[in-house]
């Protein structure tokens, strides 16, 4: 039906015109699948990445098109992946650095019924400033006690319909948006990324900063007791190998009995123990 056709919307175009400059421009170019994404987490993400990310909302056939022409390596298993609804983002960033710093930007958003709670789901005694009526039987069926004062629905103590953890159903999760209640901590996490190349797909991509934090401080601490036990000097472990060092010879002054002011009152505090120690075997020796 379209196989002539020869005008296309000016959205489309300017679109197929992006993706045909984007990928030559950037390093990077990333795949964010919108499944489990909602439009309203990338409206702080395109403001917070400003100038380092560009971010576009594609059409499947549209991206694939554009971007199947490009002589850029990688490309074909890029275009491989682009079904449904997804965001691509081009950046000169890392994308390992993008990933961690997308999972840092999380917000708190209205839960869906079905969805797992973020955080201990509370709702709190107050005026709802909601009529009497058919809301009153989804409080009761949510566990929430409530009084009518005013005209209006008061929650009269503090709940916790749903635990950390915990699914939320579904008239619950209608009824807690009414309340302006937020459940969901939602976060946005690349689905793929292609750099110079280089393909990376989701799992690769997820970096565990505090682990790898945690083995970087342990290397360190390897390394400097490596470097004392060898004596390998360096600004960092001077003064340790010093300490070492001293703490070594005069261990075998006082082994020795070589008397210094400092290893004097340590071989007298010896020399002391080791006389009652024969005195003591003395007193008990009997002669054959």
């Amino acid at each position: 039906m379209h196989e002539n056709r020869t005008t296309y919307p000016a959205k489309k175009t300017k679109m197929y015109q992006q993706l045909q400059e984007l990928p030559k421009k950037y390093k990077v170019t990333a795949l964010v699948r919108m499944e489990k994404v909602r439009s309203s987490q990338m409206l702080p993400l395109r403001k917070k990445f400003l100038g380092e990310v560009e971010i576009i909302s594609i059409k499947d056939k549209v991206a694939q098109k554009a971007l199947a022409t490009l002589n850029v390596p990688g490309i074909p298993k890029m275009v491989e992946a682009l079904t449904g609804q997804c965001v691509l983002m081009f950046t000169n960033m890392s994308p390992f650095k993008l990933n961690v710093l997308l999972g840092k930007n999380k917000i708190m958003m209205f839960g869906r019924g079905g969805d797992t709670a973020s955080v201990d789901v509370t709702v709190p005694a107050k005026n709802t400033g909601i009529a009497p009526g058919p809301m009153l039987t989804e409080f009761k069926e949510a566990g929430i006690a409530t009084k009518i004062d005013q005209g209006t629905i008061w929650i009269t103590k503090d709940t916790t319909p749903v635990k950390k953890g915990g699914v939320i159903p579904d008239k619950l999760a209608t009824l807690l948006q009414k309340l302006d209640i937020k459940t969901v901590e939602a976060g946005v996490l690349l689905d793929a990324a292609l750099e110079e190349g280089v393909q990376y797909n989701r799992s690769e991509l997820v970096i565990d900063v505090d682990a790898y934090r945690g083995l970087f401080a342990q290397a360190h601490q390897e390394a400097v007791s490596l470097s004392i036990e060898a004596a390998y000097v360096t600004k960092d472990n001077i003064k340790q190998i010093l300490s070492k060092a001293a703490h070594g010879s005069r261990s075998v002054a006082i082994e020795a009995g070589y008397l210094t002011e400092d290893t004097k009152e340590a071989i007298l505090q010896k020399a002391n123990a080791q006389a009652q120690s024969v005195a003591s075997k003395a007193k008990g020796y009997t002669p054959a």
